[in-house]
């Protein structure tokens, strides 16, 4: 799954990277996140057909926007919005046949851009206070340091409660896609986000991409081996901690019962001794 990530580039960089037409992004959306939860607001790229402003002609064209959404998506039929916390993430396994995503992968896909994502690894015998398997916090990013895009799908909600012409009346939301973790990082978690790599970020985004056939296509697993993971401090586990200090690795005397995911290793176990896992 992916249920943490960070985000920091600028707007300013995000525009030129995505080749952004119209930049909404506000105050909150656009400072730096390092711990990116759900339900925050983060910065989203999606692409919209826009009628066109000379009424000669009825041709439209497609807006590149960089809009804040709010990351659980609600589906236009929910009652409600509170369901959005549990739908963080789309499953790309299914992502065409549940009811809550297939008109969203068909004619509602976005990018969410981020610097890499956070995952628990499970140890497989160290114990926390309460008795329970520990978790220590990975961060996986790109091994060449340059950002990515995850694929994801949005939604509109209108609350029917507000006028239309109220601002707080619509909420677009959205949800990242998920895929089975690549060799390597499946020692830390079986999924992970689904990074599109840069050829595929106008297939996915162009509204005219509108077949099952064509939406299969461009969320074939992409090669494995673009990333590096680093345990990180347990810092990471409260969304109230921002900063890019959460980023660093973790010092080895923290480390405890943790399988290194490029080696096999078992790091720090209970004896305080290492040895190979896998």
């Amino acid at each position: 799954m992916c249920g943490r990530y960070a985000s920091s580039r600028s707007p300013g960089d995000l525009v030129i990277e995505f080749e952004i037409e119209e930049n909404d992004l506000e105050d909150a959306a656009a400072r730096p996140h390092y711990n990116v939860a759900p339900t925050a607001t983060a910065p989203v790229v999606v692409e919209r057909a826009v009628k066109p402003d000379d009424a000669s002609t009825d041709a439209e064209r497609t807006v590149r926007r960089l809009r804040p959404l709010t990351w659980g998506l609600v589906p236009s039929w929910s009652k409600d919005r509170t369901g959005g916390a549990r739908m963080i993430n789309a499953r790309v396994e299914t992502l065409l046949e549940k009811p809550a995503y297939k008109k969203a992968a068909l004619t509602r896909r976005c990018l969410v851009p981020a610097d890499g994502w956070y995952e628990w690894q499970v140890s497989p015998n160290a114990k926390d206070a309460k008795g329970k398997p520990r978790k220590q916090p990975f961060f996986v990013h790109p091994a060449d340091g340059t950002g990515l895009a995850f694929a994801g799908i949005y939604e509109f909600w209108k609350d029917r409660t507000k006028p239309d012409d109220d601002p707080d009346a619509w909420l677009v939301t959205f949800a990242v896609i998920t895929t089975a973790a690549e060799p390597g990082l499946d020692v830390i978690h079986d999924r992970m986000p689904l990074v599109l790599p840069r050829d595929r970020w106008n297939g996915w985004l162009d509204p005219q991409v509108r077949t099952p056939d064509d939406v299969r296509a461009l969320v074939e697993p992409p090669a494995p081996g673009r990333f590096a993971a680093v345990p990180v401090s347990t810092r990471v586990n409260s969304v109230r901690n921002d900063g890019p200090e959460l980023l660093e690795p973790a010092p080895a005397h923290q480390l405890v019962g943790v399988v290194d995911p490029a080696t096999g290793e078992l790091i720090g176990g209970p004896s305080g001794a290492a040895g190979e896992l896998f």
